[in-house]
């Protein structure tokens, strides 16, 4: 995967076989875009780049007054010197002007992929994957110099890119915006996809076309958000799941962001993500450094589903870490909708015997274990086990279930602090807050200021003595409200727009802390369930709670949105009981089974008040379970069939040799008289023959995706069926 340097016609042109991307240094200052998608083997930049004076835009170089910043394709564009669109970056100087002339100063070619300090990021295992190509841009008359980051990875078709500033000169400069990637498309005939929501309804594909002006999605709620999702992609008019041109691009950050699409009046397209700039600066002082956070770009010719692929494959390897990584995960069972704060000691053995039973294989601890916390109310940063509750604390609890063969996990939500709590009453500045103004409640409680050292070494040393009190194998770190009265008593005044960033610094410091000082515990994220489903978490931990909402119909929409980018594997899937605790629907014990198969398998229920037959079922689908996670966890994924199309909802996992597939099918409500279907499958060996598991019948590979699978007229709504294929 080489990057390569042609002096005569001054490009850069990193590679891997299967993908290029191409920039042009021009007048010796100005890097311009000239391609990104599939593999060319030359280049001609003088065919690609075409100038000509435009009314108002000014001319830049006095030399040629057909070029203009205006109309240049640009790599990292900035604001006030001729280029009157949406700007990459802005600083603010010491005499108080916006106004910055980054041009070219010098590049590198380096093995191997840096690390970003402090911040998650994907990463190689060996020099050899991958090249970055590090191009610097120095502004002479400010003292600050731009420092762009590009690596290729040798075997997965992506390209990441972040940005480092670093102050040379000797006054301070505020960054005032700092995208991690811009860049400009050369047409405009395009459809932008994102994955908007809300709690309970996260992550739901939405597809429109370009217009003219600019179009947005962001968060300013200091998490990524349940509402949108930092991701994006641009599509061309004919792409489909598995034809056309798609660009995916997905920001490595949990909190504020900003992805932004303009499309100007000569239909060129201009898209850049990163930090949000609303409410946000950062001083840097002479010497100091700022480094944006990454972005994953992916291209793919095969449609949406090869783009998935992509994101999947370097998510499960190279975003996500720990030992975890490479490993299906264990069964669980979680207590919070059998008993949500009403608990007892001897309840929850009784709903851990029942579990063990039926093949689970961890049992979960959620709310209400700690302080005096009997409702939402009170205790959160009170992190000592309620003896009333729990007379043999959580070390007794934990070595009963270890007894039984069962593994412990807890529920914590370290972020957050309540009034009612001995901390607050202690550390009354310890959450975010600003002098002289109400602090906002929300779910009775207020978020802890990580961006101080002293709270988070607190933190560090609390949890620390929590997870060694007991044999504890599964956390779930919850985070169940977003931010407001965004200042910090620690910081000074001209820093207080640097909270919400120097937070996500600190909350990402302890998660490398812990998670390294214990590498046996799985670790899963949760923010009301999806609320920070973002690449930045699942960098430490492997799995992310997808959605506070388990109706099974729900679910068939957020986890077909929310695998747009993310794989089966970083998906939390519970069983719950009926009516659904939030939506008050009735689905079939099967149907809610199979939806939660289609990720990491776990229950939310009562089992105590399931019948014998319905034991029997959970008991044959989980032995199903074992026989098929593999496949699920690690295939190619196929999107057969969308929810947000229908009533019929499909998709199927093959294995990397093609040898196995699993196909899920599923059916909302029914119809009366309905046509046959034949569902196509996707990603087989046309050479292969295909056995159907428990059924004996024998099918052509190339016959299955031709010609399909004829499924059942079924009669009853909440239907589901899965099919499990072994070549032979």
């Amino acid at each position: 995967m080489p990057i390569e340097w042609n002096e005569e016609d001054r490009v850069f042109h990193l590679y891997n076989g299967k993908i290029s991307y191409m920039i042009q240094l021009v007048h010796g200052k100005y890097l311009a875009h000239l391609h990104w998608g599939s593999q060319v083997q030359v280049l001609q930049p003088s065919e690609i780049l075409s100038f000509k004076g435009r009314a108002f835009s000014p001319a830049n170089e006095p030399t040629d007054p057909r070029f203009s910043l205006d109309t240049l394709p640009q790599e990292y564009p900035a604001f006030g010197n001729g280029d009157f669109r949406t700007p990459a970056y802005q600083f603010q100087c010491p005499d108080g002007t916006t106004v910055t002339e980054f041009v070219y100063d010098s590049y590198q070619i380096l093995k191997g992929k840096p690390s970003l300090k402090g911040l998650p990021m994907a990463y190689v295992e060996d020099d050899e994957e991958a090249d970055t190509l590090l191009i610097t841009l120095v502004d002479s008359f400010l003292g600050v110099g731009l420092n762009l980051y590009y690596t290729i990875y040798r075997d997965f078709d992506v390209i990441t890119r972040s940005v480092f500033f670093e102050n040379l000169g000797s006054g301070a400069v505020d960054i005032q915006k700092c995208m991690s990637m811009s860049l400009d498309f050369h047409d405009s005939n395009w459809d932008w996809l994102h994955l908007q929501g809300t709690w309970a309804r996260e992550r739901h594909i939405e597809r429109r076309p370009l217009t003219h002006g600019v179009q947005s999605i962001s968060s300013s709620r200091g998490a990524s958000s349940h509402q949108h999702n930092p991701f994006l992609a641009l599509l061309s008019k004919d792409a489909t799941e598995e034809y056309g041109d798609v660009y995916g691009i997905s920001l490595v950050y949990s909190g504020n962001f900003l992805a932004s699409i303009e499309t100007d009046p000569f239909e060129t397209t201009r898209i850049s993500m990163g930090i949000n700039p609303f409410n946000f600066s950062w001083r840097l002082e002479p010497g100091e450094t700022f480094q944006t956070p990454e972005v994953l770009m992916v291209y793919s010719s095969e449609g949406l589903g090869g783009m998935s692929r992509v994101f999947h494959k370097v998510i499960r390897s190279r975003v996500s870490r720990g030992v975890y990584r490479d490993q299906t995960r264990p069964i669980l069972i979680n207590d919070w909708e059998a008993t949500y704060f009403r608990f007892t000691e001897n309840k929850l053995k009784e709903i851990a015997n029942a579990a063990k039973g039926l093949g689970i294989e961890l049992f979960v601890l959620d709310d209400g274990w700690f302080g005096h916390r009997d409702d939402d109310k009170s205790s959160l940063g009170d992190w000592i086990v309620n003896r009333k509750k729990l007379p043999h604390g959580l070390h007794g609890l934990g070595g009963y279930l270890n007894d039984r063969g069962m593994k412990f996990g807890l529920w914590v939500e370290p972020e957050m602090v309540s009034p009612d709590s001995d901390l607050y009453r202690k550390h009354p500045d310890w959450c975010l807050h600003v002098a002289g103004r109400n602090r906002t409640l929300s779910r009775n409680q207020l978020v802890l200021d990580l961006s101080r050292e002293d709270v988070c070494e607190w933190l560090i040393d609390t949890l620390t003595n929590l997870f060694q009190s007991a044999p504890i194998s599964y956390v779930k770190w919850d985070m169940n409200r977003n931010m407001t009265e965004v200042g910090s008593a620690a910081l000074p005044a001209k820093r207080q727009k640097e909270t919400a960033h120097r937070y996500m610094l600190g909350l990402y410091r302890v998660l490398e802390v812990l998670t390294k000082r214990f590498p046996e515990i799985l670790f899963e994220s949760c923010s009301g369930g999806g609320g920070r489903f973002d690449l930045g978490m699942l960098f430490y931990m492997p799995q992310t709670w997808t959605s506070d909402n388990t109706d099974a119909a729900e679910r068939l929409k957020i986890q077909f949105g929310t695998s747009l980018v993310y794989p089966a594997i970083s998906m939390g899937a519970h069983v719950s009981d009926v009516p659904n605790h939030q939506v008050g629907r009735s689905t079939s014990l099967q149907m809610r089974c199979h939806v939660a198969m289609a990720a990491n398998l776990g229950f939310e229920s009562n089992i105590d008040k399931l019948s014998r037959e319905e034991k029997e079922l959970i008991k044959q689908e989980i032995q199903f379970y074992h026989q098929i996670k593999e496949i699920v966890l690690f295939g190619d994924l196929f999107r057969l069939l969308s929810p947000f199309e229908g009533e019929d909802t499909a998709l199927m996992y093959v294995n990397h040799n093609q040898e196995q597939a699993v196909v899920f099918y599923y059916k909302t409500l029914a119809k009366p008289n309905p046509p046959f279907l034949r569902l196509k499958l996707r990603g087989l060996n046309p050479k292969l023959n295909y056995k159907l598991k428990y059924d004996d019948r024998v099918f052509y590979g190339d016959e299955l995706m031709k010609i399909g699978l004829t499924l059942p007229l079924i009669k009853k709504d909440f239907f589901s069926r899965i099919y499990y294929f072994e070549s032979c």
